[in-house]
């Protein structure tokens, strides 16, 4: 067996060996072939060139010859095409122009066709129009005509009120000017008398002691006030004294406050003809023995009717004029110090009545406290009637809202008859007409 294989491996490299040679001799073979063709190629490139640019040129001279064929051809071919453009063209011109007339013949007749429908309609609606305007015209003017009666009873009859009233105030205001002028030709009279009266020291001090006293009784009430009281258990008398509660606002001891009447005017018209006069010195001289006069006033006052407890630790000094208060307020540091060195209060007619009113509040106040039970029996009263003023209070609100209602009606109903008018009257695209008004027109095709 294994001889065998020996055989077969001797056998087969035998095989091959021959082979590689049979391959290498084939290989010289085909080497020398190739070799040859070479060497022959080689020596026919010459002429293949030559033979290549005689072809070359050959077709070259074709190349060039068909060219200019191509060309006379497509100079020819472009004289036809633009020959047959413009024949077409003129033909289609022709054509559109005829179907162009024709089309704006048509549109004329469908126009002219359109515009006597559109006239014929429109003159329908202005009918229709005309007549709906004619009866929103006839309901208006008889709405307003009622309106205007409404209005005009109801301005007739406050115009006669107002007229009434008016007549019955300027009557009353005549007869009250008729009157002062009466009573200014009474005063006119009296003015000589009042002069006289003035020059006279006693009847001029008469006379401010009457306007305190009148000021006195506008004010208070007499229980609380005294005239011509002793303070001093002498024969000095203050002419008035307001009676003041005592401690513990006991009115049974009471305390005085003093107030006194002082008219210096012979010094304050000699003050006041000065100052006309423009003379600075005599000014000056007058107004000093005008401050000197109120001081030897505030010191009388002082002595005779300050006396505690009986009286309070000041007292009043009453000037019956403001033109004499107000100058006496512009000397610098007069009034400060007549009541800092006398406890003596300077006022006027204006002043005196603004403390007297003070003190009278005082007064009510201190009878509020004292009758503190009537006084919230009648809050209990005042709470009740107003209770009782607010439920009249509503129906009065509610009477008025019914009236603004009424009249909001009115106004929203004026509104929308105006923009019932405004729609007829402007006609706008898509607006609805009346039930025997012409339809709408078809759209234009």
């Amino acid at each position: 067996m294994t001889l065998l294989l020996i055989v077969l491996l001797v056998a087969l490299i035998a095989l091959l060996i021959v082979l590689a040679v049979d391959l290498r001799l084939r290989l010289d073979r085909f080497a020398g072939d190739i070799v040859g063709r070479m060497d022959k190629a080689a020596a026919d490139i010459p002429a293949r060139l030559e033979a290549l640019e005689k072809a070359l040129e050959r077709m070259e001279r074709a190349t060039r010859e068909e060219l200019v064929r191509n060309r006379a051809e497509s100079a020819q071919l472009q004289l036809q095409a633009r020959e047959e453009l413009s024949s077409g063209l003129k033909k289609t011109n022709d054509s559109l122009l005829a179907g162009l007339l024709q089309l704006t013949q048509t549109n004329v007749q469908k126009l002219d066709a359109v515009r006597e429908t559109v006239e014929t309609r429109l003159d329908k609606v202005r009918a229709a129009v005309e007549e709906r305007l004619a009866r929103m015209q006839l309901e208006n003017n008889k709405n307003l005509e009622q309106m205007r009666q409404t209005v005009d009873e109801k301005l007739q009859g406050t115009l006669e009120k107002r007229l009434g009233e008016s007549f019955k105030l300027v009557t009353e205001r005549l007869e009250q000017v008729h009157k002062g002028l009466g009573e200014m030709q009474s005063l006119a009279a009296g003015v000589g008398d009042l002069k006289r009266v003035l020059n006279n020291v006693k009847t001029r001090g008469v006379l401010g002691e009457v306007q305190l006293q009148s000021l006195l009784e506008d004010v208070l009430t007499p229980a609380q006030y005294e005239t011509n009281v002793s303070v001093r258990n002498n024969q000095e008398r203050v002419e008035f004294a307001i009676r003041l509660p005592g401690a513990g606002g006991r009115h049974d001891e009471p305390v005085l406050l003093p107030i006194d009447a002082k008219f210096p005017l012979e010094d304050y018209q000699r003050l006041v003809q000065a100052q006309e006069a423009g003379d600075a010195d005599a000014v000056q001289a007058t107004a000093r023995q005008l401050e000197s006069r109120l001081g030897q006033c505030a010191r009388d006052i002082h002595q005779k009717y300050i006396h505690p407890p009986v009286t309070t630790d000041f007292a009043i000094l009453f000037l019956p004029t403001e033109a004499l208060f107000a100058e006496v307020m512009r000397r610098p540091g007069l009034a400060e110090q007549l009541q800092r060195q006398y406890r003596v209060t300077v006022a006027g007619p204006t002043t005196l009545w603004a403390i007297l009113t003070s003190l009278q509040m005082g007064f009510r106040t201190l009878a509020i406290e004292k009758r503190s039970s009537e006084v919230w029996e009648l809050l209990s009263k005042v709470k009740s009637e107003f209770g009782k003023f607010g439920e009249a209070l509503d129906k009065v609100q509610k009477n008025l809202q019914t009236a603004t209602n009424s009249i909001e009606d009115i106004a929203s109903r004026k509104r929308i008859m105006e923009k019932a008018l405004k729609t007829v009257q402007t006609l706008p695209n898509g607006a609805e007409l009346t039930p025997e008004s012409p339809p709408a027109l078809p759209a234009a095709q």
